[in-house]
């Protein structure tokens, strides 16, 4: 939230001077008012009002409370009193507000103060008296738009007017990784408009929570790096969440946050309707007519343990499970931050790892001492294999993106890794 907003300029009789301030007496209080100031100006007034050769640059510094933000202005001419005309206009927001939108602000106004007093001698002829006329007008109304509104449109003459946006400033993305899942928040169908960019409107009908990034990328027909970026945009904006590629040979676990669900028979319920089967899809015909109670749900949760794969959890309570649909009832749990993903990783023992530096040495041997053509021999599909399977066996990749790089199902990479060698499987 910005606190106030000041004009000033070099005055040279006076020197630094506070021409206009919005709200009045925050930072020049006049002789007759009680109000104590947000900052003392005589004391930063060398960085609002610079040497001239740090003006043009954006200038921000801290009190005790606040914050200021501003970019000096110096003008050479031969019109002004002693051929130069030095202006400032500063915001000051709290200390602890991300300024990073504001600094695009700050920037914006002061050049387009400067544009007005090139062009018309906008601010120089201005003989209003201090905290009156066109410049406190645009002050105050600058103040009140921005704190409520966010944005801002002022006409300043028959040819300008100011635009101003505070567009928000959101931490970046999680990192984002072919085998991710993106599931959105939002109904992006609502939020599309003929002129996005042509990969981003490719992409979303893919987007539906079953889809990796990598499958997104092949069913779109689209550069996997214009399809990264084009989520990564999305994530951004808090429109999409990442997810795990659902599969009944995965496992999951519950978390301490499952005590929260409970005890919240809101969130029960919440639950009870996304994973609710259509009555036409339903097997059952009695899960028709009776649906799932919120205690039944937190009985399912709770059953979920590591070892234990999602197929073997829906043969045991095949029951219930059947009436609500599996996918949506693990995704539920993963969203809300109670269940957990258990990854497996693949690890190289000391040995296999021996057999991949000789490899490379061979390989490097190879290339250094080109064989003639008759004499080479290609490698088998099994050797090929090997050598694309070393580099996931540092225990850091995870069957998921293992299996999404190679492009094979976790059947086959359970085959490949059997004859790779000595390898160890971890759950974490």
């Amino acid at each position: 939230m910005i606190r106030a907003i000041f004009f000033s300029i070099f005055d040279v009789h006076e020197g630094p001077k506070v021409l206009h301030q919005v709200p009045a007496d925050s930072i020049a209080p006049s002789n007759t008012s009680s109000q104590t100031p947000l900052l003392h100006f005589p004391s930063v007034s060398s960085y609002i009002i610079p040497r001239p050769e740090y003006c043009s640059k954006l200038i921000t510094f801290c009190t005790p409370a606040h914050r200021v933000l501003c970019q000096p202005v110096c003008l050479h001419s031969s019109t002004y009193p002693r051929n130069a005309y030095t202006f400032s206009i500063a915001l000051v927001l709290d200390a602890s507000t991300p300024f990073a939108s504001y600094a695009t602000v700050t920037l914006k106004l002061a050049s387009l103060l400067q544009t007005l007093e090139e062009q018309s001698r906008f601010l120089s002829r201005d003989t209003s008296a201090p905290n009156t006329g066109k410049i406190y007008a645009l002050c105050e109304i600058l103040l009140e738009d921005l704190n409520n509104y966010c944005e801002s449109m002022i006409p300043i003459d028959d040819s300008n007017t100011l635009n101003i946006k505070l567009f928000p400033t959101y931490p970046p993305p999680p990192p984002l990784f072919p085998h991710h899942v993106p599931l959105s928040t939002v109904r992006l169908e609502s939020l599309t408009d003929p002129n996005w960019d042509l990969t981003m409107l490719r992409v979303l009908p893919h987007i539906n929570g079953i889809n990796s990034v990598k499958q997104i990328s092949l069913l779109a027909d689209a550069d996997y790096k214009l399809v990264r970026k084009a989520i990564e945009h999305l994530l951004y904006y808090g429109c999409l969440l990442l997810l795990d590629i659902f599969s009944f040979s995965a496992s999951y676990a519950s978390t301490a946050e499952l005590a929260s669900f409970v005890e919240d028979t809101d969130m029960q319920e919440e639950c009870a309707a996304y994973v609710a089967v259509p009555p036409v899809l339903s097997n059952s015909k009695a899960s028709q007519s009776d649906p799932i109670s919120g205690f039944q749900l937190v009985e399912l949760y709770l059953k979920l343990r590591q070892g234990q794969t999602v197929k073997s959890f829906y043969v045991d309570n095949v029951e219930i499970v059947d009436r609500i649909d599996i996918r949506r009832f693990i995704t539920f749990g993963v969203i809300k931050g109670f269940l957990y993903r258990v990854h497996r990783y693949a690890i190289a023992t000391s040995q296999t790892s021996r057999r991949k530096r000789d490899n490379k040495i061979k390989s490097k041997q190879k290339a250094e001492e080109p064989t003639p053509a008759e004499f080479q021999i290609d490698a088998t599909e099994s050797e090929r294999h090997q050598l694309q399977m070393e580099k996931f066996l540092d225990g850091t990749h995870c069957f998921d993106e293992i299996c999404t790089e190679l492009m094979i199902g976790e059947r086959e990479l359970m085959r490949r890794l059997k004859a790779f060698g000595d390898v160890q499987i971890i759950c974490r």
